[in-house]
């Protein structure tokens, strides 16, 4: 049974980007393991025209170590799109080449195993190791190590409303998958309020003029949100204001969870504006057969399955009113919630858990009682605030995680660079 230094379980962004910045690293020995065939970043959202957020230099390993040879610049330079990238002049790349640049990079990398099932972690006192096991091709396989990082990521989340619906709806991390069903429909409906909804509104708003289907855009927000990215609101992705959050009390965290969500989670400015471009052009030869609803609850639906329609029981917020709407294809964009993963049930007792019952992620992100064991990525806006889902944050967390494994760090970790202060000092 081989034994490593340290295991990460899943292979997303986070932990690509950590066997990234680990691989010079000669005294550091991991092995991440992967469930899927490959790396793929968000497959069902891969839109032709769809950007990121965040701009390039939030790649895997750049905001930790420029000179890396896994940067997203060295990508573009080896395939020959360096100089095509520049003359483009913009700082956000394609969600295409993002993906293409991660398995890029993942090609490189000798200690990945993919197709690899955890099904349990254990914990052996004896020597002070965590027993993961795996299935591979059909057979069981056991590694060994001191630390875990835990990568598995968000899984789609559906409303409460949608509890036992069985129908042909589609969470929007499938979307692509299911496009030409959706667009051979009468009607179509997307719900939610983020950057996912909007892409999917503007690409399938792009074709309602071909097709002749209906499109409906349900949001509960009162408003299309905009992404909130102006300076001094992008200093809360900081290590100042993680300090300054991670510092709160719980029922503080919690809170402003909730309220910051917008932070995060809006849709970029541009692409509002694109939608109401495409609105206004589609809308010259006579009235879109569109409408877009806001402040608009989802209490229910049911789904008849000899007419294939969709009935959604809606409430106005504001003007506590209930009404239907009827709709035969369904697009829940309703986002991604993090979960426990079930191998960990093993080592339960060994976790650490918060007054909500979430993993309670320390400072230093591990969420095990030796606080030093076992180390989570992303899963922590409850703990380090908006920080957790952000690319550019990766490198910075990832080089947090190096230093408590190896008790040094090979990557200098910024201590402040806001020129706020988000608290009172002193």
């Amino acid at each position: 049974m081989e034994s490593y230094d340290f295991i990460g379980i899943g292979l997303g962004p986070y932990n690509l980007g950590l066997a990234c910045l680990t691989a010079p690293i000669a005294d550091l020995d991991g092995l991440f393991l992967e469930a899927r065939d490959d790396v793929s970043w968000h497959p069902g959202m891969l839109l032709e025209s769809s950007r990121l957020q965040t701009p390039f230099l939030a790649d895997l390993v750049t905001l930790a170590d420029p000179t890396s040879p896994f940067s997203f610049l060295n990508y573009l330079k080896e395939i020959g799109r360096l100089y095509p990238f520049y003359i483009r002049e913009n700082f956000f790349p394609l969600r295409v080449e993002y993906d293409a640049y991660c398995r890029w990079a993942a090609a490189k990398l000798p200690n990945l195993r993919f197709g690899h099932q955890v099904t349990a972690v254990e914990y052996d006192p004896a020597d002070d190791r965590y027993v993961v096991t795996a299935t591979a091709d059909g057979a069981t396989v056991t590694h060994r190590a001191r630390h875990l990082v835990l990568g598995t990521g968000t899984p789609p989340h559906l409303p409460g409303a949608c509890a036992g619906l069985t129908s042909d709806a589609v969470h929007n991390s499938r979307y692509l998958e299911h496009r030409d069903a959706l667009r051979a429909k009468r009607s179509i409906t997307i719900v939610g309020s983020g950057q996912s909804a909007a892409e999917i509104y503007h690409d399938l708003l792009g074709d309602i003029h071909h097709h002749g289907y209906q499109l409906n855009w349900v949001t509960r927000s009162p408003r299309f949100f905009p992404l909130e990215y102006t300076k001094l609101t992008l200093e809360m992705t900081s290590p100042d204001y993680v300090d300054y959050f991670h510092a709160l009390p719980e029922p503080t965290r919690y809170r402003l969870e909730a309220d910051q969500k917008g932070l995060f989670k809006g849709i970029s400015a541009e692409l509002v504006n694109d939608i109401y471009d495409l609105l206004y052009a589609s809308s010259i030869n006579g009235p879109v057969n569109t409408r877009l609803l806001t402040n608009t609850e989802l209490t229910g639906v049911t789904h008849d399955e000899s007419t294939g329609v969709h009935t959604l029981r809606l409430r106005h917020v504001e003007q506590e009113r209930d009404f239907t709407v009827d709709t035969e294809g369904l697009v829940l964009a309703t986002g991604y919630r993090y979960e426990v993963p079930a191998f960990l049930e093993p080592v339960r007792d060994r976790l650490r858990f918060d007054h909500h019952g979430r993993l309670d992620v320390a400072r230093n992100y591990s969420v095990d009682s030796t606080g030093r064991g076992v180390f989570l990525q992303n899963g922590g806006t409850h703990t380090h605030s908006i920080t957790s889902p952000d690319l550019g944050m990766g490198p910075y967390r990832n080089s947090w995680i190096i230093r408590e494994l190896l008790g040094r760090e090979p990557y200098p970790i910024e201590k402040s660079i806001a020129f706020q202060d988000f608290g009172v000092t002193g």
